[in-house]
């Protein structure tokens, strides 16, 4: 008797494994791709949230815009930037730089002989009007051979909406003579004689000018030799922006609650894929008494 022999039968369908494995991985693909697109919108949502607060906190901005105040919720006053005074970075800086190419033009020969010197500062566009050209020494009154110059700065800052900082500056040798005891007296005499000759020639409104002085300790140059000590003596026009807020104002309300630490996987949603790297924030719990 022969064994039987057991034939193995051959499945056609061994296709369907193959296609079935794709379908998975397509469809895994495509949550992926879609919980990568939910966290960025999340993201941006939270970072807008933050941004908002923080101005808010600074008293640079008095609610979300657009959002009217909730119920019971009392509606802060505006105590950011006024509206009408702000100006982007760009628009500031060609506008300080039309001022300078302008005044360039005008005090040519100033410049050449080194009595005015224009650069930007830290706070906006700076006119540096040396002692040797516009001061006689210890004296607060510009000479009167000056007033020329100085009627031409007033004119091209007239025209202009930036405010004007009249500096004070001085060397560190002391000073003491019948009209001033200090280096303090004589720096805000020389910067408020100067913004009263701006007033007298109605050329900048007085909401616009201020004066200060700062004596011996905002030097540009070194004290330890004559040309640094020279430099050092002087007067600024600081011309910048106009910014105002108001610290004064009611802060916003802070939320309430406690604060916990969240990450990305967290914030991101069930979908979230580990990252290369975790962002830890702090978010308010919302009290129970709330």
């Amino acid at each position: 008797m022969n064994p039987r022999v057991h034939r193995t039968r051959v499945s056609q369908e061994r296709w369907l494994v193959s296609y079935a494995d794709f379908i998975t991985l397509l469809f895994a693909f495509f949550v992926v791709l879609y919980a990568f697109a939910k966290a960025d919108q999340k993201k941006q949502t939270q970072v807008s949230v933050a941004i908002d607060t923080a101005f808010q906190s600074l008293g640079i901005l008095s609610g979300v815009p657009g959002r009217p105040p909730a119920s019971g919720e009392a509606e802060l006053p505006l105590n950011s930037v006024m509206a009408e005074d702000v100006l982007s970075p760009g628009k500031v800086r060609d506008d300080l730089n039309q001022i300078r190419r302008e005044l360039e033009h005008t005090l040519s020969s100033q410049i050449a002989e080194h009595t005015v010197s224009l650069q930007m500062g830290r706070d906006g566009l700076v006119i540096s009007l040396r002692e040797a050209g516009f001061f006689n020494s210890g004296s607060a009154d510009p000479r009167p051979e000056t007033l020329d110059s100085l009627r031409k700065i007033a004119n091209s800052l007239a025209r202009s909406a930036y405010d004007v900082r009249v500096e004070g500056h001085t060397d560190n040798v002391p000073i003491h003579n019948l009209e001033f005891d200090s280096n303090w007296e004589l720096s805000s005499a020389r910067a408020t004689r100067i913004a009263r000759l701006f007033l007298d020639l109605r050329a900048i409104p007085p909401d616009r000018l201020s004066a200060a002085g700062y004596a011996e300790f905002h030097p540009v140059a070194a004290n330890s030799t004559a040309a640094g000590r020279a430099e050092n003596r002087r007067v600024d026009l600081v011309i910048l922006p106009r910014t105002r807020i108001d610290f004064s104002a009611p802060a916003p309300p802070t939320p309430k609650g406690q604060w916990r630490k969240i990450t990305d996987s967290q914030a991101s949603g069930p979908y979230s894929t580990p990252s290369t790297f975790t962002i830890t924030r702090l978010r308010r719990r919302p009290s129970n008494s709330a």
